[in-house]
């Protein structure tokens, strides 16, 4: 008779105690903030898997809360499904993600953006898909979930702060807010113990985007080229 393993991780890598974080068992992506990183299982956002952010309203910092990890996939199309404001392709190409490749669709109806991303998630050809969504069926999140699973995209799907009283197939659930230089973060919903006490997060700052006087001579350049306006932050 074999002996009983000691760890419960020994039984499945995909087990973990209720007390303590799950190892990840696929890839993730560094989030770019020591303190975030510490609350996610893996120590990274997950790819190939559903993650949900709830803003408590959008141009809060969640691109800036992003930007590390689009960065760090961005050899690949960063796909942004109807986004709340005109992305500043000139300014996400000077932090990372460049022009040639971040593609914006704006379906017109709820079910083509979900049926859009869909499509996205079943190509496996992007880096990245961010859909920013007001109202889901919870079917269509399972389907969206399923879809993620079977790909090696880093997917996040954007609600309002509302929607963390939902129930969710997603394995990373985050809420949003406000705060002094940054965002403060709860953690709805993770592989591991919930109930921590919500802490805020300093962003990193992007200047170029902050105020149109204090842009680049470059950036002004390729923006005249792409004939650009400078619009938004998220």
């Amino acid at each position: 008779m074999s002996a009983l393993p000691k760890n419960i991780e020994e039984i499945h890598p995909s087990l973990w105690k209720g007390n303590q974080l799950a190892r990840s068992v696929g890839r993730t992506v560094p989030t770019g903030y020591d303190r975030l990183t510490r609350e996610l299982p893996g120590g990274g956002w997950p790819i190939g898997a559903l993650v949900e952010v709830m803003l408590q309203q959008p141009g809060i910092g969640e691109v800036r809360l992003l930007q590390p990890a689009l960065t760090s996939v961005a050899k690949r199309p960063v796909v942004l499904v109807k986004p709340p404001q005109v992305p500043n392709a000139a300014g996400l190409s000077y932090i990372g993600i460049p022009a040639d490749k971040l593609l914006r669709l704006e379906p017109t109806k709820t079910a083509d953006a979900l049926w859009s991303t869909e499509q996205i998630l079943k190509a496996n050809t992007c880096g990245a898909v961010i859909l920013w969504q007001q109202h889901i069926r919870a079917e269509s999140l399972r389907r969206l979930s399923l879809h993620a699973q079977s790909s090696d995209v880093l997917f996040f799907v954007l609600r309002p702060l509302a929607a963390a009283q939902d129930t969710s197939p997603a394995s990373l659930r985050l809420s949003l807010r406000p705060a002094e230089n940054g965002v403060r973060i709860e953690v709805i919903k993770r592989k591991g113990p919930v109930g921590i006490d919500p802490f805020d997060l300093v962003l990193k700052p992007w200047p170029i985007l902050l105020s149109p006087y204090g842009r680049s001579r470059t950036v002004r350049a390729i923006e005249a080229k792409l004939q650009i306006p400078a619009t938004v932050e998220a």
